[in-house]
């Protein structure tokens, strides 16, 4: 099977799962892969407002569990009975003081030359545009973590982890229980990942269904 075939099989194959199969789970092998894939995400001018979460142990999935005491109790069971829960937390005031720790990085990775760092601050314009004057930008650093959510999914679907993307979370309680690991960020969206269950989800059962390319995409 050539590469783009692969790609497209890939997608094919992934589907939203609806029920973990608990007695597997992700390998470390895997986990780093993916955790990689996640901190190569890319994102607007490389300003990587995130931090990703990963809920492993038993208690910190009790932690999680405990977060869906009041609204989306349909996400609950995943929980305990998938391999790991990662939260996509975003930066909700993200500021030049963040933007420099970017581009120090650049530095010491040879993308940018030191007499030039005042220069490479001229992308954070487009940070200011999206920021109010409370400070407040989060509505764009949480589209941030919608493309490492994407990239995390496409990989996932690659080493053959199913996996599951919830909004369907607290995100106040989750700021709450998870205050020290988040930080100051904000979490609006999880994914739980692991292995369905061969018999009881029904999802995985199911033709997949897309929109044709001619509603979807107009080549000009």
């Amino acid at each position: 099977m050539t590469t783009h075939e692969q790609i497209i099989t890939d997608l094919e194959k992934r589907y939203t799962a609806k029920k973990y199969d608990s007695s597997k789970k992700v390998s470390q092998q895997d986990l780093d892969v993916l955790y990689q894939a996640l901190r190569l995400s890319p994102s607007s001018i490389n300003s990587q407002p995130w931090k990703f979460i990963v809920i492993e142990s038993d208690a910190a999935k009790q932690r999680m569990f405990d977060t869906f005491a009041n609204k989306f109790q349909f996400n609950q069971p995943h929980i305990f009975a998938c391999s790991h829960i990662i939260l996509f937390a975003h930066n909700p005031a993200y500021t030049r003081a963040d933007y420099e720790k970017v581009v120090d990085q650049g530095i010491v990775d040879n993308r940018t030359k030191l007499e030039d760092k005042e220069k490479a601050f001229g992308g954070y314009a487009f940070a200011d545009m999206n920021t109010d004057e409370q400070g407040r930008n989060a509505s764009w650093t949480k589209s941030q973590t919608y493309i490492a959510l994407g990239n995390a999914m496409h990989t996932l679907a690659r080493l053959k982890v199913d996996s599951t993307p919830m909004e369907g979370v607290d995100s106040q309680l989750i700021g709450e229980i998870f205050a020290d690991e988040l930080g100051g960020y904000e979490c609006d969206v999880a994914l739980a990942i692991g292995y369905h269950h061969p018999s009881e989800d029904y999802n995985a059962k199911l033709a997949k269904s897309r929109l044709t390319m001619e509603k979807v995409l107009t080549v000009i």
